[in-house]
């Protein structure tokens, strides 16, 4: 992998990702590599300059990088994260260790780590569907009422179950380490297709995380009287009311990263994350 542009995403809210950023970017212009910086928050900007990017770096946590995805689909442009956040699933360097790394990046010692993505049709009486696509999860929740809303499953055509729960999430095996993994789901390896139906706080009904063929697909219906919420990867939420309709299968993206670290490192590092460890640089708050 050649590298001669890069583009730099900061978590805007947090001041030492821009440093960060821009110490990054001395150090790249320094090398002879052409380098921009954007804010992860701001999409449109960050897409106007995607064009002929071979790398882009995130300086945040994992939400820095679910923001960046969303920003690239459906291009092709590969992620390296820099951690200064706390968990970092997604992410690949400490920042501590991050100038020393670089050359590695740029000798092209890394390889490409593809992830699959979850394609979501929204369905509203009264106006044009919509589509999305998540590479952590996708969640219907109740909105501001503190009451169970009822959601009408269906799996590749024939009728499932109705949930009566706080929510339910669709989640990839990228996302199966998160909101899923709080509410009892299963962990996944990170190269996995298939992907997960689990729901919260469910109440007498089916209650069982349920995993799915990468082939599936789901139709989620709103059945409730109470106002609902959509959320994607946590970042992009809309109202949701009796009778829209949610389609959920594998997208026809992916998300790449580029890694430096071994292939068989997942499983290696799962235990320290998931007891909250974290590099020295880490973010506490």
């Amino acid at each position: 992998m050649k590298i001669k542009k890069i583009g730099v995403l900061y978590h805007p809210r947090v001041a030492i990702t821009l440093a960060k950023a821009n110490e990054l970017a001395d150090s790249l212009k320094k090398r002879g590599i052409s380098v921009w910086i954007s804010s992860a928050w701001e999409k449109d900007e960050t897409r106007a300059l995607l064009k002929g990017t071979d790398l882009l770096l995130t300086v945040g946590g994992d939400g820095t990088i679910l923001r960046a995805v969303q920003s690239i689909i459906p291009g092709t442009t590969p992620v390296t994260g820099i951690n200064l956040g706390k968990l970092g699933f997604l992410t690949e360097i400490d920042a501590a260790e991050a100038l020393k790394t670089l050359p590695r990046l740029l000798e092209g010692k890394g390889w490409l780590d593809e992830r699959s993505m979850l394609q979501v049709e929204l369905k509203s009486k009264g106006h044009r569907p919509q589509v999305f696509h998540a590479l952590n999860d996708a969640v219907i929740g109740r909105g501001e009422i503190a009451r169970i809303i009822r959601i009408d499953a269906a799996v590749d055509g024939q009728p499932f179950i109705t949930y009566r729960a706080d929510a339910v999430i669709a989640a990839t095996a990228t996302g199966s380490t998160g909101y899923a993994l709080a509410v009892g789901g299963p962990v996944m390896h990170p190269q996995s297709r298939d992907f997960l139906l689990v729901s919260v706080a469910p109440h007498l009904c089916f209650s069982y995380p349920l995993v799915l063929a990468e082939t599936s697909e789901v139709v989620l219906s709103l059945n409730t009287y109470h106002a609902a919420t959509l959320s994607i990867d946590g970042h992009i939420n809309l109202p949701l009311s009796d009778g829209d309709k949610l389609t959920i299968k594998r997208s026809p993206h992916v998300a790449r990263f580029y890694r430096i670290r071994p292939r068989d490192s997942f499983y290696r590092s799962l235990e320290a994350k998931l007891k909250g460890k974290q590099g020295e640089s880490g973010r506490k708050s």
